[in-house]
């Protein structure tokens, strides 16, 4: 399925907004409960699956919603339409400090590999698919790397991350990662987790027992403030009910 051509404005500096424009009869597919604004004849609906293939029987849609359920997110997206005559706008946020990135699938290859939060909305055709990685040492040790999503299709795709955006472009490298900082990657990088060499590294060096390995040659994104570690950093700070 020819994924909507939808327009899009990113506002905002550290707690973006993306605003996407709709034609007559496009839509939007979101995770739910991102939806900040939306502009009247805009009609809302939560659905079973991403709508990339129409023909899918229901067995089909239960199968995409036991992967997504297995990932730990909603088993519905919430599509968004365009019912009225001229151009509408709906706005969607990211649920925690940081940046939304604008990934049009044509152009790296029609395939993007994310972390599973990392998803916040796409144009009608995209497909979203778990993507387990494909080492049993990246299953049993990753942590947040062990379940990814995978985004194919030729349509824009927007998915955020928390503090800052770095984008690194690997030509026949290898670059390695804590796991949570890592955001998504095209097809062409090859992805593993390797454990911290040295157990004074190991149990002394405060980065975590494993690290992701990224090799090959293609494009990946980084973030500078993971979710969990920015929880991890509140709840150091909540008084306990002994002091």
């Amino acid at each position: 399925m020819q994924s909507h051509e939808v327009d899009y404005e990113i506002i905002g500096n550290d707690m973006q907004v993306v605003e996407i424009e709709l034609d007559l009869g496009e839509t939007i597919i979101a995770e739910a409960g991102v939806m900040n604004w939306m502009e009247d004849d805009i009609a809302y609906e939560a659905k079973m699956g991403d709508g990339s293939n129409q023909d899918a029987g229901l067995i089909g849609k239960l199968l995409s919603a036991g992967k997504r359920a297995i990932s730990g997110e909603s088993i519905f997206l919430t599509h968004f339409t365009n019912t009225g005559s001229r151009k509408k706008r709906v706005a969607f946020a990211a649920p925690y400090p940081g940046h939304i990135i604008p990934i049009d699938l044509a152009q790296i290859g029609a395939e993007l590999l994310c972390q599973k939060d990392a998803f916040l909305c796409a144009a009608l055709g995209t497909k979203l698919n778990v993507a387990f990685s494909r080492r049993l040492g990246a299953g049993f040790f990753g942590g947040e790397g062990f379940i990814l999503q995978r985004l194919s299709g030729d349509g824009m795709a927007f998915i955020h991350a928390g503090g800052s955006v770095v984008k690194k472009e690997l030509v026949n490298e290898t670059l390695r990662v804590d796991t949570g900082c890592l955001v998504a990657f095209t097809s062409g990088v090859d992805y593993d987790i390797e454990m911290v060499k040295g157990l004074k590294s190991m149990f002394f060096g405060g980065e975590g027992l494993f690290l992701a390995t990224l090799s090959g040659t293609g494009t990946v994104y980084l973030q500078s403030l993971p979710f969990s570690k920015l929880a991890d950093r509140i709840i150091e700070q909540v008084p306990t009910s002994g002091n």
